[in-house]
């Protein structure tokens, strides 16, 4: 018993008596047969009808990389593939990390191909020695690499050198399997390969983003909706929480909006963030108004927590909270680092509502680059005071009518952290909080930015 996986079975064996006068009829019989069976052979490379009975095709994903299990870096593929892949009606049943080793690939391919008929690997096609994901897949499903012309032309053209001139490394780069396909790659020399076997298709991506997500896209998108035809997926509501915790929403949910039995939930938390889906197996009408009803449930006991009803992110929120006020916003911040402005740059429409953004290590750096006057800053009593200082001198330098203002980072008598905020509204009034610090680290710093963002958000939605 070995780990290989072959795309061949073993014909049923038959035993009969045959007449010696019959063998020299039959022998040419049984040649006219086989001859007829290799004529209408299909190629090797052929692939075998999509499933017909209208379920879903499940996948696994097996994601490597030792980089990953050391913690270096985070997983980001499944998330995306699982998004990217939801639309086809492809339904994910698993994932999972594995070291660049042959061994370690070998036993996750052979869990994989046992719970889905579509695995999707990622990592290990690049030129060095530990990236082994194509010579496993090669061996694990017994399906040989051919060197492919049209990829190596590709290279050659990427290089400017004649093929006796790539290094053997990145020639290795032109393997591709004998019986399936690949996925062409312009952002890199690693291209995508499909093994096909007759109950299983492997599809292997190149690790880094840059490459994968736009090969996914353009490449693995296409051909799995011409290998596995597309199904609409049932219908989802997805609502999205800010300022409150998972186990007081699912409470909630509990106590007023119980969940039916076919109604499948999912959760996310993150910074402070969180999201839940709930999902039907079916898109019908009646499906979509069950989902309609039980939002309308949930909105009214939590509607204030929640800032979107869609993918809506808690920054573009708040620059179109900004947009239908046609008002603008300047940022001062001391304690968040930057992190409000990073933000909210990466939401559309931001050019046309963030006046201005002015990051300081301390607020004496900051009131110095704002230019507030020495006079009015060593005259004030009190923190809030100085904040103040910081929110108008922000507005003023970028004519802004809405303007925010971060502190430094403090303790207070009983040594709770906390950091001093004010708005600037447009009238020029201001408002103070006092936002609590749970530390100093990366993750304390997101859930600080998620914290000032909500406020933000409160306040614009405000008439």
């Amino acid at each position: 018993m070995t780990g290989k996986r072959t795309s061949e079975t073993n014909p049923a064996a038959c035993c009969f008596r045959i007449a010696p006068a019959a063998f020299s009829s039959l022998r040419w019989f049984w040649r006219a047969l086989l001859l007829l069976a290799v004529l209408l052979r299909p190629p090797a490379n052929a692939a075998s009808p999509p499933p017909s009975d209208g379920q879903p095709v499940r996948y696994m994903i097996v994601v490597t990389g030792g980089e990953l299990l050391s913690g270096a870096y985070p997983d980001g593929h499944t998330q995306f593939l699982t998004r990217t892949l939801r639309p086809l009606g492809l339904s994910c049943v698993g994932s999972m990390s594995v070291d660049d080793k042959k061994a370690d690939i070998e036993e996750a391919l052979r869990f994989a191909t046992g719970k889905a008929a579509l695995v999707i690997v990622t990592g290990g096609l690049g030129p060095t020695d530990n990236d082994v994901t194509r010579e496993s897949l090669s061996e694990f499903t017994g399906i040989e690499l051919r060197e492919d012309p049209d990829v190596l032309a590709a290279m050659e053209r990427r290089f400017q050198v004649a093929p006796e001139q790539l290094r053997p490394n990145l020639r290795r780069q032109t393997l591709v399997p004998a019986r399936g396909t690949y996925l062409k790659n312009p952002d890199g020399t690693a291209v995508g390969l499909v093994f096909e076997l007759a109950d299983a298709v492997i599809v292997a991506l190149p690790g880094p983003p840059r490459e994968l997500q736009p090969m996914v896209r353009d490449e693995l998108v296409p051909y799995l909706s011409r290998r596995f035809g597309t199904r609409l997926p049932g219908c989802s509501l997805m609502l999205r929480f800010v300022g409150l915790g998972q186990s007081q929403i699912d409470q909630t949910l509990k106590d007023h909006a119980p969940l039916a039995p076919d109604i499948t939930l999912a959760s996310q938390f993150e910074g402070g963030r969180v999201d839940f889906t709930f999902s039907l197996p079916d898109d019908t009408a009646q499906d979509r108004a069950r989902l309609e009803a039980l939002k309308q449930k949930i909105l009214e006991h939590l509607g204030d927590y929640v800032y979107a009803e869609d993918e809506t992110s808690l920054e573009e929120r708040v620059v179109k909270l900004l947009e239908a006020r046609g008002a603008t916003l300047a940022l001062a911040e001391v304690a968040s680092g930057g992190s409000l402005a990073a933000g909210l740059s990466g939401a559309d429409g931001v050019d046309r509502v963030l006046a201005g953004a002015c990051v300081a290590a301390t607020e004496e750096q900051l009131r110095r680059l704002l230019r507030v006057p020495d006079d009015q800053w060593t005259g004030s009593t009190s923190i809030a005071q100085r904040t103040q200082l910081l929110a108008h001198a922000a507005a003023d330098a970028a004519q802004s009518q809405w303007a925010f203002a971060v502190g430094e980072a403090r303790q207070d008598t009983s040594g709770a952290r906390y950091v001093e905020v004010v708005f600037q509204l447009p009238d020029g009034h201001t408002e103070s909080e006092h936002v609590g610090l749970r530390g100093a680290g990366e993750l304390d710093r997101l859930r600080l930015t998620t914290q000032l963002l909500d406020q933000l958000r409160r306040r614009l939605r405000c008439p």
